[in-house]
């Protein structure tokens, strides 16, 4: 790296969006994933879409114990 940068022709926000989504990877371990894959395969869903329902039901759960 350099000691210094010049950012005095810089854009301030140039790449910024403001309703830019992001997806974050999950790594699930390999129990959790073949659980995960099972039920998909089950549902003809697939993986992200059957996650994400288990998080939400998780969700709820505490939410309705008071977490």
């Amino acid at each position: 790296m350099k000691k210094e940068y010049d950012f005095s022709k810089g854009k301030r926000g140039k790449f910024y969006r403001p309703n830019a989504r992001l997806s974050l990877p999950v790594y699930l371990d390999a129990d959790a994933l073949a659980f995960v894959q099972k039920i998909a395969r089950k549902k003809g869903a697939d993986i992200s879409t059957v996650a994400s329902q288990l998080i939400l039901i998780d969700k709820r759960l505490a939410e309705m114990a008071g977490g």
